[in-house]
C-alpha cells in the first residue's frame, strides 16, 4: 500500500486535475496506474505496455497497491496528462489513427511507443516512414481459396492513388489494383487468428472484396494502416476542396459497427432459416457463409427511415422458423424484407440498436448514388 494516508490524499487531489481523470494513452476512465517516469496516469491495460518498454516502464506504479515516494508524487503533481500531451502529441498528424480503450493491443502498443519510445510527434523534424507518400513491402496474405497466409508484395502509391499487390516480388504485373479512395482498412485480430490481423475491404465491380493481413511487425502492419490514412485524406482535400479536416477525418477508415452471426432466411421467406456471418459497415450490410471469405453471398443497403427503411423486433407472422435461433428482426426496404433470427435477445436488441441508429441518419449525396446504384444491380 501507498507510504500512508497523506501520499493517498496528495495522489487522490492530483488525479482531480482536468486531463488526469482518463488514461493519457487510450482515454479510459478512472486511470489505476502511474508512470513516475513520464509523469502520466495511466489504466491498468496501457500499464502493462509501458512496462514493456526499456526506459520508461521501470517507474509504473499502481495507485493503490505500490509504495510511492514523495519525490514521485511531486513530479506526478507538477505533469500530469495535459502537460505531457502537450509535449509528446505536440504534432500528430490529421490522419494517424489515435486509439481508444475498444481498440485491440497492435494500435494502441504503437501508438505509446511511437509517442514516447521513438518521440514521432514531439516536433523535431522527424521523418515519418507513414508520410512518404509511397510504401512498398511484403506482408502475409491469406489465399481466397486455400485459406493459407503467403507473403506478398505490396507497393501503395499517393501519385496513382492506388495500392497493387503481386503474387511474386519480381512480377511484371499486379494481381490487383485498387483505388485507395474506396479502401476500408480495420484491425481484426480475433477473426484473422493473429494479432496483427489487418482487413482491407474495397469495392471491385459494385461488390465487397475483402483482403486479410498480418505482418509479424506491429510496427510494421500500423505503419501500412496509417499510410493509407495519410494517402486517402490527400485524395479527400482533392475531391472536397471546400472541406475541413473535422468533415474529412470521418471518411478515412472506419471500425465496423458490428459484426457476429445470424440466421437468415430466402427473399420468398420460405427457405430455410442458415446461419451466416453479417458485418454493418455504415449502410451496408453484408453476409457471409463464413467471417474470411473474399466475397459476401449478398448485401442489404440501409437507407434513412423517411425512404421506406424500417427494422423491427420479430417475425411477420405465419414465418415458418425453423432454425434453431428465436429472435427474430425483419428489416424491410422498398425492394423486399430481410428476415433474421438472433441467439439471444442481447443480441437481437443490439443488432436493432445499430440498425435503427443508421436508418435514422439523414443520407450524404454519395450515399443516394449508393443506393441507386445497388437498386440497380439487385
Amino acid at each position: 500500500m501507498p507510504g500512508n494516508e497523506r501520499v493517498c490524499r496528495l495522489l487522490k487531489e492530483i488525479i482531480q486535475k482536468p486531463g488526469n481523470d482518463a488514461c493519457a494513452d487510450c482515454g479510459a476512465p478512472d486511470p489505476s496506474w502511474g508512470s513516475c517516469s513520464l509523469g502520466v496516469f495511466i489504466c491498468v491495460q496501457c500499464s502493462g505496455i509501458h512496462r514493456n518498454i526499456p526506459y520508461i516502464g521501470m517507474k509504473v506504479k499502481s495507485l493503490s497497491l505500490s509504495r510511492w515516494e514523495d519525490q514521485d508524487v511531486k513530479f506526478m503533481a507538477e505533469n500530469g496528462n495535459e502537460l505531457m500531451k502537450q509535449r509528446y502529441e505536440a504534432v500528430v498528424p490529421v490522419y494517424y489513427y489515435k486509439p481508444t480503450h475498444k481498440d485491440c493491443q497492435v494500435l494502441r502498443e504503437q501508438w505509446i511507443r511511437a509517442k514516447y519510445e521513438r518521440k514521432e510527434f514531439t516536433g523535431e523534424g522527424k521523418k515519418r516512414t507513414y508520410e512518404e507518400g509511397t510504401r512498398d513491402g511484403m506482408l502475409m496474405k491469406r489465399g481466397r481459396d486455400n485459406g493459407q497466409f503467403l507473403n506478398r508484395r505490396f507497393v501503395l502509391s499517393e501519385r496513382e492513388g492506388t495500392l497493387k499487390y503481386f503474387t511474386k516480388y519480381d512480377a511484371k504485373e499486379p494481381k490487383a489494383v485498387i483505388k485507395v479512395d474506396s479502401i476500408n482498412a480495420a484491425f481484426q485480430p480475433e477473426k484473422i487468428g493473429n494479432p496483427n490481423g489487418l482487413q482491407i475491404t474495397y469495392l471491385k465491380d459494385y461488390s465487397t472484396r475483402n483482403i486479410f493481413l498480418y505482418h509479424d511487425s506491429g510496427k510494421e502492419i500500423v505503419d501500412w494502416f496509417n499510410s493509407i490514412r495519410a494517402i486517402q485524406l490527400h485524395y479527400l482535400k482533392v475531391a472536397f476542396p471546400g472541406a475541413n479536416d473535422a468533415e474529412l477525418m470521418p471518411k478515412l477508415t472506419r471500425n465496423f459497427l458490428k459484426e457476429g452471426y445470424m440466421e437468415k432466411t430466402g427473399p420468398r421467406h420460405t427457405e430455410g432459416f442458415k446461419k451466416r456471418w453479417f458485418t454493418l459497415d455504415h449502410r451496408r450490410l453484408m453476409y457471409y457463409k463464413d467471417p474470411l471469405d473474399a466475397f459476401a453471398k449478398g448485401e442489404a443497403f440501409l437507407g434513412h427511415q423517411d425512404h421506406g427503411y424500417s427494422a423491427s423486433p420479430g417475425l411477420p407472422a405465419g414465418t415458418h422458423c425453423n432454425g434453431a435461433w428465436q429472435h427474430g428482426i425483419t428489416i424491410v426496404t422498398p425492394e423486399r424484407s430481410f428476415l433474421f433470427t438472433c441467439e439471444t435477445e442481447v443480441e437481437q436488441q443490439d443488432w436493432l440498436k445499430h440498425f435503427n441508429d443508421v436508418i435514422s441518419i439523414q443520407m450524404s449525396p454519395q450515399e443516394y448514388s449508393m443506393e441507386a446504384m445497388f437498386r440497380h444491380k439487385h
